[in-house]
């Protein structure tokens, strides 16, 4: 992939770039939601209605997903959405990189679900009840339904990061593609060498080929950049749903807790 594009505009030493943007990223957003909330206001205007609208949607799709119990996650989940779109859309301007083009940033990003999620179970059932899913309905089975479970959790995290690094890398690696075609190294410059058939040949493939990224492929990375971060939302709130409805399974421990109060 570095064959293909430059490097970013702005780099700091001894930091991978993709850990560099990643901050730019938390500081993009500390600074929107700093200047959004300094002035509160009952009819909201401005950036403060965007971001409202913004929370809107991740409160409709947590109540659809979760239920009333999902709003105690919306932090969680919002923040996952917002960073993830927000680290998508990056790439697309000129000399920037997208954090989530890169293995790392995703794999975190999906070990965040991956651990919190279990962590509710736990929280939420207990130790016990929350492993017992694990087993399988009937007794006998858990032999075979034990590794089944347990490859199917693992397969999560590696499903969400490799999922959304795949897309935004490979977007990026064509849109990278494209350019090289166009360069001087490309159309362009065989337009420029002089010759008729350049100038025909390259200078209208040059143009066709920024009429196709202006008007086809970039607008299509802005769709799949959301995309992908809904679809990371949507199973982060799918996996917490399964989670806590396990929860309604082993109803006694929290009979137990209610009876004891009485």
């Amino acid at each position: 992939m570095g064959a293909l594009e430059h490097p970013p505009m702005f780099r700091l030493a001894g930091i991978p770039d993709h850990v560099t943007y990643a901050w730019l990223v938390m500081v993009i957003l500390v600074s929107v939601a700093f200047v959004a909330s300094r002035n509160l206001q009952l009819v909201p205007r401005g950036l403060q209605n965007f971001l409202e609208v913004v929370l809107e949607q991740f409160v409709s799709l947590v109540d659809d997903l979760i239920g009333s119990e999902g709003r105690r996650f919306l932090p969680l989940i919002a923040t996952l959405g917002i960073f993830i779109l927000t680290s998508n859309l990056l790439g697309l301007l000129p000399g920037q990189i997208s954090p989530t083009a890169n293995l790392n940033t995703t794999a975190a990003c999906a070990l965040v679900v991956f651990f919190t999620y279990h962590w509710i179970g736990i929280r939420t059932q207990g130790v016990v009840n929350y492993l017992k899913h694990f087993m399988g309905p009937v007794v006998w089975l858990a032999p075979l339904m034990l590794p089944i479970e347990l490859i199917s959790h693992c397969a999560r995290p590696l499903s969400l990061s490799l999922r959304l690094f795949g897309n935004m890398t490979g977007g990026h690696l064509l849109l990278a593609a494209m350019f090289l075609l166009m360069g001087l190294d490309g159309l362009f410059g065989w337009a420029l060498s002089g010759s008729a058939a350049g100038i025909v040949v390259g200078g209208l493939g040059g143009i066709l080929m920024i009429a196709f990224v202006v008007c086809f492929l970039i607008p299509l990375k802005i769709l799949v950049s959301f995309i992908q971060a809904g679809v990371f939302v949507m199973l982060t709130s799918l996996y917490i749903a399964g989670a806590l409805a396990e929860a309604e399974h082993h109803p006694e421990p929290h009979a137990e807790v209610h009876a004891r109060h009485h």
